[in-house]
């Protein structure tokens, strides 16, 4: 006489597995999508904070910083703005160099993201 319990069966049901396969390759494509756009806002605050605390940009003309900023932006393939787009203030005699700029990306159909980036120097 056998008196041991059921075991009950667990895992998951192949409509469970096709959902979750969906959703985690619609999480991926989105976050492939994503991922370039927050890159090249991190290299262009580099780029910023890299030229403010350059000690040759200290003293230098708003045009000179431009020049700085569009060299190092074609190393870098920086296209989201360009040394028009930059803002150049000063504090104690640090240039300060900021910008604000949205970048849309296509998802699929007719979605979209529009995300604005505000790279700045201050601060660092």
């Amino acid at each position: 006489m056998n008196t041991a319990m059921p075991v009950k069966q667990r895992g998951f049901t192949l409509g469970g597995f096709v959902l979750w396969a969906f959703l985690l390759v619609i999480l991926l494509t989105t976050g492939m999508k994503l991922v370039p756009a927050y890159i090249e806002a991190g290299q262009i605050k580099h780029i910023f904070t890299t030229i403010a605390h350059d000690p040759d940009m200290q003293k230098a003309t708003p045009h000179d910083i431009q020049a700085a900023f569009d060299r190092q932006a074609s190393i870098d393939a920086i296209t989201a703005i360009n040394s028009g787009d930059i803002d150049i203030a000063s504090n104690a005699g640090r240039p300060v160099l900021s910008a604000n700029y949205a970048v849309k990306i296509h998802l699929a159909g007719n979605i979209s993201f529009y995300i604005e980036f505000k790279p700045t120097s201050a601060g660092n």
